[in-house]
Order: C-alpha cells, then sequence, then structure tokens
C-alpha cells in the first residue's frame, strides 16, 4: 500500500527554495515572513538578485529542480523567463522572486512588504 507523500510546509519549503538560490551564488537574499500580515498572498516571498540574465535563469533552474528533486513540486505559475529580469516563480504558499539588481531597487518588493518579518541570508563566498 503507497503512502500518499504530504508536501513540505512552507517553513520548510522557504529553506529548500534559500538553498537551491545558494547553490548559483543569488546574492542578497532575503525571507519575507508574511503569515503575520493581514490579507498577505502567501505565507512567505523570498527575493534575490543575480548579476546577469544567465544567473538569473540559472538561479530559477535550479530552485525548480532542487524542489521538484525533494518534494515534487512544480510551481503553479511562473514568468519573466523570457525577459531575464525578474523570474516569478509561484509555489502558492511560497513566492519566489529573482531579479536583476536595477529591477529590485526599480520595484522595491521588500518595501512593499515592510511589515513582514524580514530575514537576510548571508551571501556566500567563495575562498580563492
Amino acid at each position: 500500500m503507497s503512502k500518499k507523500e504530504v508536501p513540505l510546509s512552507s517553513d520548510k519549503l522557504s529553506q529548500l527554495i534559500v538553498k537551491g538560490m545558494q547553490e548559483k551564488k543569488a546574492i542578497d537574499i532575503r525571507v519575507l515572513d508574511l503569515r503575520k500580515v493581514n490579507n498577505a498572498v502567501a505565507d512567505f516571498f523570498i527575493v534575490c538578485s543575480g548579476n546577469s540574465d544567465t544567473q538569473i535563469l540559472a538561479i530559477a533552474e535550479s530552485v525548480e529542480h532542487l524542489v521538484y528533486s525533494i518534494d515534487k513540486q512544480k510551481p503553479w505559475h511562473k514568468e519573466g523567463h523570457n525577459n531575464k529580469s525578474w523570474v516569478l516563480l509561484d509555489y502558492v504558499d511560497v513566492v519566489v522572486h529573482i531579479f536583476s539588481k536595477e529591477d529590485r531597487e526599480f520595484y522595491g518588493i521588500e518595501d512593499l512588504w515592510a511589515d513582514a518579518e524580514i530575514t537576510e541570508i548571508e551571501d556566500i563566498s567563495v575562498a580563492i
């Protein structure tokens, strides 16, 4: 008898997404906990930046691959793979925003949700 697998909680999914971002050296990762914010559209927003179109797409692919390999979830909705300056991956309870530095400053997602609890993830640097 097969047991139906239970998807990861939004908290665990957020941690997995951060790991996927870190694998491609995303910068300035921030986790916005929206669970205590009235009328929030998700439990978490996870925001990061990439240095190039190629890195932005690589971060998105890393997140999608890691989440699917561990939790068998695909994004419910995704956008921005064509313009490559803001990729959005919507996992319903967790929404991922991968920006170019310029678009991140322009849209100010963190400012729009300033009442969220924001956790800054330390950038991973590679020692040479």
